[in-house]
């Protein structure tokens, strides 16, 4: 924060009392709300080891409380979003005594960042099919519902399902994954349809604070794996006709509009032509935020302008959340952090950043957790897997490439929601 300098003391005179106290109810008076200013990717995946007029001042005292009282009917609202939460079958292991899953303790380090959002997104990379149809890892993933679970007590309501994985075991999975969800109380899931009926009538818009978030979301692909002939409805696959349709049919209905987008090239840190050619699209379409993931590393973020003078913000790609990828740019993600003001019917991006976070496992493939790159110690830095392996995985490291990729950008290293952090 600037420190403002000292200004030198007047005289006092019954005059300058006048003055001032005109000086006092003119800026209240004036106080208001005002906005601040695909490559096709590989099939991978796979973790390669297993002059205005002056207003007239307020006669009264009470007339400048009702200004104040204007001013604090803002309403605010935060949101985070994760990358790809991506378990490989080395990470399903059930618990020895009791042969059951319990996967919450990954995410126990950046619990504290996800559940005090009003609005906690994460890409599911992975169907949640059931053990009906075998839990596996590369190349056909099926991840156990538990993951969920510990997703849900982790904080996250907004999950994504449009990925190049969503057909990995068919759509029987896919149904099964809508029915888990359906199950859990508060969870909103993106990208995957029951009927075409159902896709055009039921909206993802998400209300806090007096806001109302509408989401929507789409996947460059599915393997090669076809959807069903009968069923094109089933995964929302990026079609650029059916996403302007789409999105003309919710921007009316929301004061926010997120749009999810599983593009870009596969461990590349640099953003494509065809996210670029996109994410235009996407802010001339009037889309506020676009969440991206897929290519398993960091990806810059931008504001792009758009013809009715707002702005889009863009996160490219938010990389890894957890995995058993083995290289170690894939060890860094990022938790976007959006704080976003709605006053006089207009919205604003008031801050927004990115939480680096470290993918951490330790010797023999275990111990996988998530932790925010500004609570991650040396000491664990040492027992990481790939540093055992003689893989560089150190705190300067993993910093440097965070200031290398999100050049520019707003880097944040404590906890947004932690008010002794900001003290």
């Amino acid at each position: 924060m600037k420190q403002k300098r000292a200004i030198p003391a007047l005289p006092i005179t019954s005059t300058s009392l006048i003055a001032a106290a005109l000086l006092v109810t003119t800026a209240l008076a004036l106080c208001s709300c005002r906005p601040q200013e695909s490559a096709k990717p590989e099939a991978g995946d796979a973790a390669r080891t297993p002059g205005p007029e002056i207003p007239v001042a307020p006669e009264t005292p009470a007339a400048a409380e009702d200004q104040a009282v204007t001013e604090d009917q803002a309403n605010y609202l935060s949101l985070v979003a994760a990358g790809d939460n991506l378990f490989h079958d080395v990470m399903i292991r059930p618990n020895r005594e009791t042969q059951s899953y319990n996967f919450t303790a990954c995410y126990s380090e950046i619990k504290p960042i996800v559940e005090p959002a009003d609005i906690a997104f994460i890409n599911q990379e992975t169907p949640l099919g059931g053990e009906v149809y075998g839990f596996s890892g590369y190349p056909l993933f099926n991840t156990p519902q538990e993951v969920g679970n510990a997703l849900k007590a982790a904080g996250f309501d907004v999950i994504n399902h449009a990925t190049n994985h969503s057909m990995d075991k068919g759509e029987g999975a896919v149904f099964a994954t809508m029915d888990y969800w359906d199950s859990v109380p508060g969870i909103h899931y993106l990208g995957i349809h029951r009927s075409q009926e159902n896709r055009d009538s039921k909206k993802v818009i998400i209300e806090k604070n007096g806001i109302k978030t509408g989401f929507l979301s789409y996947t460059y692909g599915t393997n090669g794996l076809p959807l069903p002939r009968d069923k094109p409805y089933l995964v929302s696959l990026i079609n650029e006709s059916v996403m302007e349709k789409e999105i003309k049919a919710l921007r009316p209905l929301c004061d926010v509009l997120i749009v999810s987008m599983h593009w870009g090239v596969e461990y590349q840190h640099t953003v494509s032509g065809g996210q670029k050619r996109l994410s235009r699209f996407l802010a001339d379409n009037q889309v506020d935020l676009v969440i991206g993931h897929h290519p398993h590393v960091l990806e810059p973020y931008e504001f792009l302008d758009r013809p009715d003078g707002q702005k889009t913000l863009c996160f490219y790609s938010l990389g890894n959340f957890i995995s058993a990828q083995d290289t170690a740019p894939t060890q860094l993600g990022g938790i976007a952090f959006v704080r976003i003001k709605q006053c006089d019917e207009k919205i604003t991006i008031e801050e927004a950043g990115i939480i680096p976070v470290v993918n951490h496992y330790e010797n023999g493939l275990s111990g996988f957790k998530v932790y925010p790159l500004y609570s991650y110690t040396a000491d664990l830095a040492k027992k990481h897997l790939l540093r055992l392996r003689g893989i560089s995985i150190t705190i300067p490291w993993l910093t440097a490439l965070a200031e290398e990729t999100l050049s520019g950008g707003n880097i944040l290293l404590k906890n947004p929601f932690d008010k002794k952090a900001h003290s």
